[in-house]
């Protein structure tokens, strides 16, 4: 009874996952140097698999210490706040881009951009068509957001087990499809990264929004393999609410990229 918890703290074990995280994360990034320099993927794919690995590992234990009680009420309004904090830095994160966008389209001359002559696309780039694929896009992700919506409420107002994994799959699967014709997109592409400003941004910015368009949807999966396994509840399920508000900015984020770098930029 001495060391009986009378406080509503989580204590964490002693865990060897910040160290394994830690050395892959050296490993990937080393070998991405490598690998940029003419050495061979080899050293960059095992630094990846093994942030994959450790990613699972971690965040295995992570639902274990949800399902054992040990997320308190006190603990959840930490993680709450913890998960907001990482969706403000990636709010920073995309404005840096957006930034960078508007710089060179409202002051195209400079001394770091003499090649673009004052104007905005520079002169022989052919910018996509806003109205054809990149609106179908728009639509397609809105749709995976409300869908998402739909899962969430089936959850939290109706514990609908049927409902939030039809919902569920309708967001996942609109992701994928997201993806695929973004990918088309790039294959069409008139113009390069590499050469010209206006290409780096709008391939920096679309892409990484399209990298965390791939990250949500496998949030959204471990989410609907989750509620397979019964492990959401209407009073427990931070990850899918994090899942949830994960999602939405990515919908918001790709909204300011559609009107600015779309419509307006082009």
């Amino acid at each position: 009874m001495a060391h009986a918890k009378n406080h509503d703290y989580h204590i964490l074990n002693p865990s060897i996952w910040p160290l394994l995280a830690s050395v892959f994360a050296f490993v990937m990034l080393f070998g991405a140097v490598m690998f940029m320099h003419d050495n061979g993927p080899w050293m960059l794919i095992i630094g990846f698999v093994g942030v994959l690995y450790v990613m699972f590992g971690w965040w295995g234990e992570t639902i274990k210490e949800n399902q054992v009680g040990d997320h308190t009420p006190v603990v959840l309004i930490g993680l709450r706040y913890g998960f907001i904090l990482f969706i403000m830095s990636e709010v920073m994160f995309f404005f840096a881009w957006f930034w960078s966008f508007f710089k060179h389209a409202m002051y195209p001359m400079g001394p770091d951009s003499p090649a673009i002559d004052g104007a905005w696309p520079p002169a022989g780039i052919e910018t996509f068509d806003p109205w054809h694929l990149p609106l179908i896009n728009t639509l397609i992700l809105l749709c995976s957001g409300a869908a998402a919506t739909w899962a969430h409420h089936a959850l939290v107002h109706e514990n609908n087990r049927k409902d939030i994994k039809s919902g569920l799959t309708i967001a996942i699967l609109l992701g994928l499809i997201f993806s695929v014709f973004q990918a088309y997109e790039y294959s069409h592409a008139a113009f390069g990264f590499s050469g010209n400003i206006y290409g780096a941004n709008f391939f920096m910015a679309t892409g990484f929004h399209g990298f965390h368009v791939i990250v949500g949807t496998i949030f959204l999966f471990i989410c609907l393999i989750r509620t397979m396994k019964g492990h959401f509840t209407p009073e427990n399920h931070l990850g899918f609410e994090a899942a949830a508000w994960y999602w939405h900015f990515v919908d918001v984020v790709w909204l300011f990229l559609f009107a600015a770098v779309y419509v307006w930029g082009g």
